[in-house]
């Protein structure tokens, strides 16, 4: 059975402490909105601490009953079938608490920005993206997150050629972060005659949202530009100048936005402009640690084919972890769970597996 680091575990439980009696004394709302969200963060892994301690104890009274010569027989064979219990129960507790003692994504409880654009395929890929973006919405529906398009170029005979939305919500970038990547997909086309089966693509970004204090945005560094906004025709054409195109001169990173207000239109371009950023140092930041991290999955690297759909079989497949599941028409319909859960099971384990590297 693995070895739990016993300072780090007194270390936390002193500290949870501390907090306790902190918050007990009350103060100003800011310093107690930030005690309440570090204890919260600590309350899991320190009830589990406290559960392995008892067994523990427990462990430790048996051995003492089967090891004691006076106990009748009946005794000793009650205690050591109690100590068989006691460690499988300890063992499961042991992996819970080296799963909360690892390294916590400062993003995974932000909301995300959600970027699909359609991939090889022409106006196929287009109508794919859609489909991809109505999964991610049925997804955050039940979920009970938020969703809201910040912008989006329509394709030619549907879908999107491009879409751009926030997803806001508790823990929703530690759930979608892994579905960055092209997805690809094997589908006949409503438009082929020939029953043909054609292959596209849609690469997908998920982005942690970024606030203020995540990243510093100079006003000399980024130049805002207005100009006329263009549609599909008719109706859809906007004929004020209301759309706003942000530049960031020292990334050169450029965010447009096109819908009617042009102030709404500058506060989303530049929410599109923080994560972008905001990601961007993260991946810095991960290209500086070492090649074991950097391997994991979930890296962000959105050239991967990550992810087929294949329709004529109704099944789909996540290459990174080997899975296929035969049940397309529901994962199209937003049950990503199976999917979501695997991904993350397989990077607590590189996880795992690294820092025992490590040690």
């Amino acid at each position: 059975m693995a070895t739990l680091p016993s300072d780090t575990m007194n270390e936390i439980v002193r500290r949870f402490s501390y907090i306790e009696a902190e918050m007990a004394k009350g103060g100003d709302r800011d310093s107690f909105a930030a005690l309440a969200s570090e204890y919260a963060g600590l309350e899991p892994i320190v009830a589990a601490i406290q559960r392995h301690r008892r067994i523990q104890d427990e462990l430790r009274d048996m051995r003492a009953m089967m090891d004691d010569s006076g106990a009748d027989r009946e005794m000793r064979d009650l205690a050591t079938a109690e100590v068989a219990d006691l460690r499988a129960q300890d063992a499961a507790l042991t992996e819970e608490i080296q799963l909360l003692l690892l390294p916590k994504d400062a993003a995974d409880e932000k909301s995300a920005i959600l970027e699909i654009r359609a991939g090889t395929g022409g106006s196929e890929a287009g109508l794919f993206a859609g489909d991809l973006f109505r999964m991610y919405q049925r997804y955050a529906e039940v979920n009970g997150w938020k969703v809201e398009v910040l912008s989006a170029s329509e394709g030619e005979v549907g879908g999107y050629k491009e879409v751009i939305a926030s997803i806001n919500g508790k823990g929703v970038f530690s759930k979608l972060k892994f579905e960055s990547g092209v997805h690809r997909v094997q589908r006949v086309p409503a438009t082929e005659s020939g029953g043909r089966i054609h292959t596209s693509a849609a690469t997908v970004a998920v982005l942690p949202e970024a606030e203020d204090i995540d990243v510093e945005i100079r006003p000399e560094d980024i130049r805002i530009d207005t100009m006329r906004a263009s549609g599909s025709g008719g109706q859809h054409v906007n004929t004020t100048d209301s759309a706003v195109r942000i530049t960031h001169l020292p990334t050169g990173i450029m965010v447009v936005s096109a819908e009617k207000s042009q102030h709404q239109n500058r506060a989303r371009a530049m929410q599109v402009l923080r994560a972008r950023l905001y990601d961007m140092e993260r991946e810095r930041a991960d290209d500086e640690r070492s090649e074991a991290r950097r391997s994991q999955v979930g890296s962000g690297d959105r050239s991967e084919r990550i992810r087929t759909y294949n329709f004529p079989q109704g099944r789909v497949t996540d290459h990174r972890i080997n899975l296929t599941l035969y049940k397309l028409d529901k994962v199209m319909e937003g049950d990503l769970d199976e999917l979501v859960g695997a991904l993350i099971a397989d990077h607590q384990a590189r996880l795992l597996a690294s820092v025992g590297g490590e040690a």
